[in-house]
């Protein structure tokens, strides 16, 4: 099996997946504890700010650009 990484929390008793996984048992694991954020009012002026700035770039009057508009392509790109 390949390394994955998994979001996962603590409920008080037992760590709990975040989103369905199989695991074979006895499935080798490591744990990392991350610190508990505590967001404050500047933690979230900058949610905000970032997302007003997602809305604006990705807006639903957001022009669609069809591809005989590029004059260059890339050759190292590998998507479909």
């Amino acid at each position: 099996m390949n390394t994955i990484t998994l979001r996962a929390h603590f409920d008080g008793e037992q760590i709990c997946l975040d989103e369905p996984f199989q695991l074979e048992p006895d499935t080798q694991l490591i744990i990392t504890v991350l610190p508990k954020v505590q967001p404050d009012d500047e933690y979230e002026a900058w949610l905000l700010l970032s997302g007003k700035g997602l809305e604006a770039a990705y807006g639903e009057n957001e022009v669609e650009y069809s591809l005989n508009l590029i004059r260059e392509s890339n050759p190292d790109y590998e998507g479909r």
